[in-house]
């Protein structure tokens, strides 16, 4: 295992979020995007979120930086505390002032849609400064800018300023906006696939770039990630979610050597491993189930292969079966 991807220790939590509860209220029924989540972030610590498309993992931090779609988009249910301080009842004038960009802050899956194309880079990155009142004047935000540029490795940051977004590579874009976001230097930062348009060798020197900003900063980074590769090298946590619920949550060397739920085993098993010879990937089979009316019980069990009865009747708690590797399901209950 990446030695960069070992637990900080114990560091007092960034970010707590006990039984989070998301619903998308839409003409056709209630979606239950986010179905009783709970999670912490500490000091210095990444989390990695993985999951399959639609399990809830992009919506859970939306909901954290109270960013969720409208009108149909709501928390009912469930406290999200960063720095002890509760989010959910503030208004949204206290989350845009003094909240969001400034103490959280998110980089999205696709740079492009985050960057205008009729504003420089300059303008964008200085924006921030501007908002939040931590620089004054055209000079010092110019400067403030163009440290920021500096600090995520963007060569000739005072000629860049001046450029646009379309005169940057699809990585270079990518510091771009890692750029805005930790200009205010935040205590949360969620990066929402920031590899996943990205070719290898880019890949590999963001994820340098993010730990290097956090020994620097001391920041928690929530990664929401398809790769389970880059989750390995880069987390010191995993939360493995599925259906709005996070299934099993633990250090990362546990996660991926000892595997409980069978969600994360076959998402583990799905990936092709240097050396070993396969005829065909492992695939999990059928579909995840509509949110709209969830199943009674497990939510993987239509499409698990360990299926038991007790299964179908009622969802599992949350088993610990070592220091910080919680499971939900049945298999776990009772022990080895």
């Amino acid at each position: 295992m990446n030695p960069a991807a070992q637990s900080p220790g114990k560091a007092r939590p960034v970010l707590r979020v006990e039984n989070l509860r998301t619903h998308l209220f839409l003409n056709r029924g209630v979606v239950r995007a986010v179905d009783g989540v709970s999670l912490e972030v500490a000091e210095s610590e990444i989390l990695g979120l993985v999951g399959e498309s639609g399990c809830g993992k992009t919506m859970t931090c939306l909901s954290i930086l109270r960013l969720l779609p409208r009108p149909g988009g709501r928390i009912v249910a469930g406290r999200i505390e960063l720095d002890g301080t509760d989010l959910v009842p503030l208004s949204d004038r206290e989350m845009a002032r003094d909240w969001r960009g400034r103490r959280v802050s998110m980089v999205s899956q696709d740079p492009l849609t985050s960057l205008n194309p009729v504003f420089t880079v300059g303008d964008q990155v200085g924006a921030p400064f501007r908002y939040h009142g931590l620089a004054r004047g055209r000079a010092a935000i110019r400067a403030a800018a163009t440290a920021a540029l500096r600090r995520v490795r963007i060569p000739s940051p005072e000629q860049r300023l001046n450029q646009f977004p379309h005169h940057f590579s699809g990585g270079m874009r990518q510091r771009v906006v890692s750029a805005m976001a930790i200009a205010c230097v935040p205590r949360l930062l969620v990066a929402d696939e920031p590899t996943s348009n990205l070719d290898v060798t880019i890949q590999v020197q963001m994820m340098e770039l993010y730990r290097d900003i956090q020994r620097e900063t001391g920041l928690g980074i929530i990664l929401i990630t398809h790769d389970l590769g880059v989750a390995a090298g880069l987390c010191h946590r995993v939360a493995v979610m599925y259906a709005g619920r996070i299934v099993e949550s633990g250090p990362v060397h546990t996660i991926y050597k000892a595997p409980l739920h069978p969600y994360t085993q076959a998402l583990l098993n799905s990936i092709p491993k240097l050396g070993q010879k396969r005829g065909r990937l492992h695939s999990i089979p059928g579909q995840p189930p509509s949110l709209i009316d969830p199943p009674p019980g497990c939510r993987f069990a239509p499409r698990c292969p360990q299926r038991m009865e007790r299964c179908d009747l009622s969802y599992p708690p949350e088993f610990e079966r070592a220091p910080g590797h919680r499971v939900a399901c049945w298999l776990a209950e009772g022990g080895p």
